[in-house]
């Protein structure tokens, strides 16, 4: 593999998408289309889908790039007609002779949309989840999926397998945290080892990885070291600062910072109406209010 190739794909892994947008792109590389998909997954990462489509030529009829565009469309609240076109491309890598990255690529990218559609059970489908494939890319998919659904079980079975084929690789590893982070094994040392070496790396710029840090310090009781974390992933080289936001606002309630809590919540509700935290919580807030609605408070009880 050349070795831009390489170090974009390690910088995709461990979240630092920002500089891959950032990277100016020698065009007449043999890998610059490669390199090309892996900026516009940086910019979907980023909840920046429009400028994906820009990125990729309506026009090219690689699979990947079709998958990739169906899934920002999608992102960008075209519904159906993008599921119904990544559900074709699904149908299409099942001929002989595709590409096996091409097939991971369009895995990856409907599994992606059919989850965020709630289409549990044909996002996994669609990844080979639970048939031994032996792909890390669709595999640390199916482990994310398992862990929003609260299956830890399911997710260590398939990271268990993974490891008899695939060895020490920078996914696995980072597969293995995320689900660490569920566990709580050993105090998250699994997770917070990982995050702490990856951060030292002076050439890695990622705001995912300090979120992740400091979700794990959150977890640990450590509450000024995680919202040392959120602040500086918020920072704009960073990119989108959604969830260190989000985190923000957890570590400050915790701490008893109720000035701080409102100003960050105001933030993330305002800006980010979609964050799963901010959803999450308005949907708690409707729920109580349809409740209290339904109470009747008894008469006060006369007096003797």
């Amino acid at each position: 593999m050349d070795p831009e190739l390489y170090y974009i794909k390690q910088k995709f892994t461990l979240g630092a998408w920002k500089s891959i947008i950032d990277q100016k792109l020698d065009e007449s590389s043999p890998d610059f289309q490669q390199l090309k998909l892996y900026q516009a997954q940086a910019y979907i990462a980023l909840n920046k889908p429009t400028e994906a489509l820009k990125l990729l030529d309506p026009n090219n009829t690689s699979l990947s790039v079709r998958a990739l565009r169906a899934l920002a469309r999608y992102l960008s609240k075209e519904g159906e007609n993008a599921l119904e076109e990544l559900r074709d491309l699904c149908v299409e890598i099942e001929e002989e002779g595709i590409d096996e990255k091409e097939k991971s690529l369009v895995k990856v990218a409907a599994g992606t949309a059919f989850a965020r559609e709630g289409e549990i059970e044909e996002a996994l489908e669609t990844l080979g989840a639970g048939t031994g494939v032996e792909n890390l890319d669709t595999l640390a998919l199916v482990v994310q999926i398992y862990l929003s659904i609260n299956r830890v079980d399911l997710a260590k079975r398939e990271c268990d397998r993974a490891r008899k084929w695939a060895e020490d690789d920078l996914l696995l590893q980072h597969i293995e945290a995320s689900i660490g982070l569920l566990t709580g094994k050993d105090s998250y040392s699994n997770p917070h080892s990982f995050y702490v070496e990856q951060l030292n790396n002076p050439s890695l710029s990622s705001g995912h990885l300090l979120v992740s840090r400091g979700v794990t310090h959150l977890l640990r009781g450590e509450l000024p070291e995680a919202q040392s974390d959120f602040a500086q992933a918020q920072k704009p080289e960073y990119g989108d600062p959604a969830d260190a936001l989000a985190g923000a606002v957890v570590a400050a309630e915790l701490a008893g910072h109720k000035a701080n809590v409102a100003d960050l919540w105001s933030k993330l509700s305002q800006e980010y109406p979609d964050h799963p935290l901010t959803k999450s919580v308005l949907e708690k807030d409707a729920e109580f209010d349809s409740f209290a609605s339904k109470y009747e408070v008894p008469p006060l009880a006369a007096s003797a």
